[in-house]
């Protein structure tokens, strides 16, 4: 009798896909694949909800958050495969990875939790406990941001590393500058009393597919942009180290950190003059 194995190729790509998600990262990869399956519940009640909260859809808020952490983390989970050999092993690294996977937990039911129950979640300063948890939620909210600081310190201090230089420093600045400009305006965002800066207190007339505020500032954009830079300027790097010489090429991913966060810092003082993005547009 003669045994049949699966070869890789014989396997779904998907199951290859989590294979190597996990060998990178266990950690945020196992976060990533919880939160695509919470999404499933979500999207139910979405369907079948018709309560709103500024006008739309209860359930929108936390499909968008799980949105944005899926992307966030599975950003991580590929960035953790060029991280220095072992690192994701270490004592010190399992405890803070599990200490951010708490926190992204945390939020999600919280904010999942006030959409049950048709009230905000941000901002919500009706009661005590309310006020309280919303801190405490803010606080989480720094601390799962600060993995993009320690995997840039990482990349920054691992010389030794194959990555091609100029995509290496490209990592550094992305990833450090997503945390730099993610906690400067949400820090400013999570004092205001709200994302709306003048305009209608209201999601329904928003941008296309983003929903900011058509008639008014919306702080959420410059927020939008700021946890980005973790992609356009690695994006920017790694064609860079491409087709570049390193001298350019490090040139290169410097200016488009600059003029990136130049992007942020621009929408972030428009949403505060209470203008919003892109006008014409919608």
């Amino acid at each position: 009798m003669t045994a049949t194995h699966l070869t890789p190729l014989s396997r779904g790509l998907s199951a290859r896909l989590m294979d190597a998600a996990f060998r990178r990262e266990p950690y945020f990869a196992g976060l990533t694949v919880a939160l695509l399956v919470a999404a499933v519940p979500m999207l139910a009640a979405y369907a079948v909800d018709e309560r709103t909260l500024f006008d739309v859809n209860v359930w929108v808020k936390p499909l968008k958050f799980e949105l944005a952490l899926i992307v966030f983390f599975g950003t991580l989970v590929l960035f953790a495969g060029w991280l220095p050999a072992g690192t994701v092993r270490k004592p010190w690294y399992r405890a803070f990875a599990s200490v951010v996977v708490f926190c992204v937990v945390a939020e999600m039911i919280w904010i999942a939790g006030a959409a049950a129950n048709g009230i905000e979640s941000h901002f919500n300063d009706d009661t005590v406990v309310m006020m309280i948890i919303y801190a405490v939620m803010g606080s989480f909210a720094a601390i799962l941001t600060s993995a993009t600081l320690v995997y840039g310190v990482l990349f920054w201090r691992d010389q030794d590393s194959a990555l091609h230089p100029v995509f290496r420093m490209s990592l550094v600045y992305g990833l450090i500058s997503t945390f730099v400009l993610t906690v400067l305006v949400a820090g400013y965002l999570s004092q205001n009393g709200g994302h709306f800066v003048g305009g209608n207190v209201s999601d329904a007339e928003a941008f296309p597919l983003m929903g900011w505020s058509r008639d008014g500032g919306d702080l959420r954009v410059a927020h939008f942009f700021a946890t980005h830079a973790m992609h356009v300027v690695p994006a920017v790097g790694f064609a860079a180290s491409r087709i570049l010489p390193v001298r350019v090429g490090h040139a290169v991913v410097i200016i488009s950190m600059v003029m990136f966060s130049a992007l942020v810092l621009f929408t972030f003082a428009q949403a505060l003059m209470g203008q919003p993005f892109l006008a014409n547009i919608g």
